[in-house]
């Protein structure tokens, strides 16, 4: 998989839970992705404050993430 199949991938499974983070006022943004294994997002409306954004990156995003590409390592929030 290339890096813009990867991207797009990436970008389908955020499709899938971004339904899930609007219902509580968030979304998220897919900020990068670095040598084809780690991914950064960006949490953006409530889910920036919210108490349980971590679980909801690692629990949801992480894993979502995953499902469509096992390849990535990592899956990291920034500010």
């Amino acid at each position: 998989m290339d890096t813009t199949e990867l991207t797009q991938t990436v970008e389908r499974a955020l499709e899938e839970i971004r339904p899930f983070l609007n219902s509580d006022g968030g979304d998220i943004s897919l900020v990068s992705i670095e040598e084809d294994k780690h991914v950064t997002v960006r949490l953006q409306g409530a889910c920036t404050n919210c108490s349980v954004n971590q679980m909801t990156l690692k629990a949801g995003v992480e894993t979502t993430i995953k499902k469509y590409a096992p390849q990535i390592e990592t899956v990291t929030n920034v500010a």
